[in-house]
């Protein structure tokens, strides 16, 4: 078949025609002002894809977000911590500096502050997760409330949903707010006996077409929250889902979740409120009257607490990235270790440099992450920067008996942060996620040894480790697209 050639005047046309396209894409992506490095590879990459590019980018693309700050809520939960003055007081004082300064860059990031608890205690594994969110749910008598990016119709899907039925049968108000990306598997059928019971379920950012102007389809509730008559809550990195029990699957995802109660839970139970008035559209004057029900006055046994806890949020509704500064932070804090896990390592800059800059100072700097994550290019990635890392003193574990799902930092015996975001620039930059930072020793020991336990399960990775030219290129390759993933 002989394709025909064009014309002077069709090439004239095509040329002015990309070029208009292309200096219309950049200017939008520029007037977003990202960071430069994610806007160039946004601005490289659909370059090669003509029109196409555009459908990809008003689909996936960077935007703005607001979302309103609950300005009544936020000053009756502050106004109803006195107890915790004292005892962060005197936790402030023994604090080292750089833990002080950590709080402070927390609250101004957020706008939460450093609260306490009277327990925190760490879930080890999906099972003993569910069962302690089981058991608080059956004992809850006024509210539960539950955020989740994944809620699967499986066996503990099924078995949770029973149980809010259960409890809105008997009187107490449940709120369910699902990721529509994350649970897309939740449909009509499965939802409707919690309808029929009273359950209150929200979408947040519905995918569907024609749902708003301009889809968010790449902006998601990553946040794993469940609250218990505002004084049980939970956050973490299980989400509901068979994948994470092995109790119903012997290959499930090793991960682990934190339970707190005392007055830190009513940040939790804000950050739900706000993301349900969000994603429903519910007057916020509406919870005024059920104020003192969301955020009930705690006696001082059950609120003030010794375990100094701040709830640190974050989401692309703000350009301050909190958790990812949190993170940078407490790694610059370390004097004698920095031991992190996560499923999902793709560092930016300043997060890479901290790492770096931590060993070569002599901490005891440890990454512990999965062999092969359920993403082969975020894998890839991650191993393009084994080499420099390794070069710098850290030293590397690759997690081999299952899927590794756990997001913990601790640092020296005085800091340890668990929740739900991962180290990467979507979890950073584009998720809306939320974490628990821990002052002190109460959970810095306790997952400090899960991780030596985890080591067990894990291969070192040496240095002059020998690999294939091809496997080299494919990991490089895929760091190109680090700013994206």
């Amino acid at each position: 078949m002989i394709v025909p050639e064009l014309s002077h005047e069709w090439k004239t046309g095509l040329s002015l025609a990309w070029s208009g396209y292309i200096a219309v894409l950049s200017v939008w992506i520029v007037m977003q002002k990202r960071a430069p490095v994610s806007t160039m590879s946004w601005i490289l990459s659909l370059a090669l894809l003509p029109f196409a590019g555009f459908v990809i980018y008003y689909f996936l693309g960077p935007q703005r977000l607001k979302k309103q700050r609950l300005k009544r809520l936020r000053s009756r939960a502050i106004a109803q911590a006195p107890a915790d003055v004292a005892t962060l007081r005197e936790a402030a004082e023994r604090a080292p500096p750089a833990l002080r300064q950590m709080a402070a860059l927390g609250t101004a990031a957020c706008g939460l502050p450093v609260s306490s608890a009277t327990a925190a205690r760490l879930l080890s594994g999906g099972a003993s997760t569910f069962d302690a969110i089981f058991e608080a749910i059956g004992s809850a008598r006024d509210h539960v409330h539950l955020e989740y990016y994944i809620f699967e119709p499986d066996t503990i899907g099924t078995a949770l949903r029973d149980l809010l039925i259960e409890r809105a049968r008997a009187g107490v108000t449940v709120r369910l707010l699902l990721d529509a990306l994350g649970s897309k598997r939740i449909g009509r059928k499965f939802m409707a006996p919690m309808q029929a019971a009273g359950i209150q379920v929200a979408l947040f950012h519905d995918t569907r077409i024609g749902r708003r102007l301009r889809p968010v389809t790449n902006y998601r509730t990553h946040r794993k929250i469940v609250v218990c008559d505002g004084r049980v809550g939970f956050t973490g990195g299980v989400n509901i889902t068979d994948e994470e029990d092995r109790r119903v699957r012997p290959d499930a995802y090793h991960d682990v979740h934190l339970r707190i109660e005392g007055s830190a839970v009513r940040w939790l139970q804000t950050t739900f409120l706000e993301d349900w008035a969000y994603a429903t559209g519910e007057d916020p004057r509406r919870m005024d009257e059920a104020i003192d029900r969301l955020l009930p006055r705690l006696p001082a046994e059950e609120g003030a607490g010794d375990i100094p806890l701040q709830i640190v949020t974050s989401g692309p509704d703000s350009g301050l990235e909190a958790i990812h500064r949190m993170h940078v932070a407490a790694i610059h804090s370390a004097a004698q270790r920095a031991w992190l896990t996560t499923p999902y390592f793709v560092p930016g800059e300043p997060a890479l440099m901290a790492l770096t800059s931590a060993a070569l100072r002599g901490v005891d700097v440890r990454l512990l992450v999965p062999r092969r994550s359920d993403s082969l290019i975020v894998s890839a990635a991650a191993r393009s920067y084994y080499d420099e890392l390794i070069a710098a003193g850290v030293k590397i574990w690759e997690y081999k008996a299952r899927m590794l799902h756990s997001k913990t930092l601790v640092v020296d015996d005085n800091c340890a942060m668990i929740g739900t975001a991962n180290f990467d620039n979507r979890s950073f930059r584009l998720n809306f996620e939320v974490c628990a930072v821990i002052y002190g020793p109460a959970l810095a020991k306790p997952l400090a040894a899960q991780f030596e336990t985890d080591l067990h399960s894990a291969a070192a990775v040496r240095a002059n480790r020998k690999r294939s030219f091809l496997p080299q290129l494919g990991d490089a390759t895929a760091r190109l697209f680090s700013p994206l993933l």
